[in-house]
């Protein structure tokens, strides 16, 4: 399992952590988040890590409820374990320790969750977000037919993992927060994603989870959920009774079968949207075949040749430069277009493809940058702000890639990346301090 909430950053987090959960020798804390903590621990009996989620659930006063509730959740996780998907990180075990319940799954290195990617400036590329979504829709059609509801679809519920393949995960243990049992405190981690028959608390069937993905779909494409308010009970009231802005106003381009699809899925009555999650996965499947043809064509074609042609990327293979440019943005900039500005963070790394950049800082000029040459390894490695300002001194073309779209690229690539970038910034740092940040 991959970590799914805020890394734990706190001094005294440490002494928190217990020594031992169930059988399980706890390594470390490797997350906490609304719903609860997640530790890494290794089980020797079958010689492999392990993540161990350990929910945040409320003591309640009534024995009978609290049995209920005992025994909803066991069932549940037993029912889970018992699936066997590859786009869904099965439940290897479960307990109770100190009152609070807990879940063991597999632990994948180098993962993240689709949080990452739901940003107006962090998007993945369109044919990516339908690729996930496709994926989801046939693990969810899987689930369902075995008479599993997830309940609590949402991005950081989705988990990529280091060869970009998607894992749901803490499948159908959202049932503790969204049974009768559970308070209306249950929802406020993520009602954003809720569908209006779970928020109105009616009977769930699979199409709840059907309106969740359709949820995730729209901010992937648009970087914002659907519905947004000021309170939680406004948030409610939206997503019962009113209807998200169009994804072609917060995202140029989107293509209107795509719109299409995603409306369908957000449709208030049940019964108006998929059938099930291989009807979802179907419309989906012929929009990739025309958004891949697109893919094909000729502009992709030309700035694959540019690229080609700069010396950032000759010791880069054909398929390492394709495989760049989908997980990268092609950027145009007008003369005096402020591109980096100083004393901001920028996780995204520059290559000039075209025209002239000037280097300023405190409002003195640099230097200038032209076809080739790299800017924004300050931001890109450390996070940290730049202390410099880059300014389009005529028309500019860029590509830009920042460090969570180069994760979805191959291991291989992303080695190739990081040799040529870690070259070009020793050399920066020898000679050209003129252009540095």
């Amino acid at each position: 399992m991959a970590q799914h909430s805020t890394p734990s950053a706190a001094p005294d987090a440490a002494a928190a952590v217990p020594k031992k959960i169930g059988k399980y020798l706890i390594i470390n804390e490797v997350g906490r988040g609304t719903t609860g903590t997640v530790y890494l621990s290794h089980d020797p009996y079958f010689r492999r890590d392990v993540a161990i989620k350990v929910y945040n659930t409320a003591t309640d006063d009534d024995p009978s409820r609290a049995k209920i509730a005992r025994k909803m959740f066991f069932n549940e996780a037993h029912m889970v374990g018992m699936l066997q998907h590859p786009n869904i990180l099965p439940i290897l075990d479960a307990g109770e320790e100190d009152g609070k319940y807990y879940v063991v799954m597999e632990h994948v290195q180098r993962a993240r969750t689709l949080e990452a990617y739901c940003r107006p400036d962090n998007l993945l590329h369109v044919e990516d977000v339908v690729k996930i979504i496709y994926k989801c829709a046939k693990a969810l059609h899987y689930a369902h037919k075995r008479g599993v509801i997830h309940r609590d679809i949402k991005p950081s519920n989705i988990m990529l993992t280091g060869d970009n393949d998607v894992r749901i995960i803490d499948f159908g243990i959202a049932i503790l927060r969204d049974s009768e049992i559970s308070k209306i405190e249950g929802i406020a981690g993520s009602p954003s994603y809720m569908s209006p028959e779970q928020v109105q608390g009616h009977d769930l069937t699979q199409a709840s989870d059907l309106y969740s993905l359709g949820a995730v779909m729209y901010e992937l494409l648009t970087g914002f959920r659907p519905f947004r308010a000021s309170s939680l009970s406004k948030l409610l009231n939206q997503i019962v009774y009113a209807t998200p802005p169009p994804i072609h106003t917060l995202r140029l381009g989107a293509p209107e079968e795509l719109e299409e699809i995603v409306a369908t899925a957000l449709q208030k009555d049940p019964a108006a949207r998929f059938t099930n999650g291989s009807d979802f996965g179907a419309r989906l499947t012929r929009v990739y075949q025309q958004l891949k043809s697109q893919w094909d064509g000729i502009d992709r074609q030309e700035h694959f040749d540019i690229l080609r042609r700069l010396s950032f990327f000759h010791d880069f293979s054909q398929s390492e430069i394709r495989e760049l440019l989908r997980a990268s943005e092609w950027r145009e900039y007008s003369a005096g277009d402020e591109i980096v500005r100083e004393g901001t963070a920028d996780d995204r790394f520059y290559v000039l493809v075209s025209g002239k950049v000037g280097v300023e800082s405190h409002g003195k000029a640099l230097g200038a940058l032209r076809e080739g040459d790299c800017f924004g390894e300050t931001g890109y490695v450390s996070g940290a702000r730049s202390t410099a300002s880059f300014r389009a001194q005529e028309p500019v073309t860029a590509l830009s890639v920042s460090s969570t779209m180069l994760e979805q690229v191959s291991t291989e690539c992303q080695l190739r990346f990081n040799k040529v970038f870690l070259r070009t910034l020793i050399r920066r740092l020898q000679g050209n301090g003129a252009a540095a940040e």
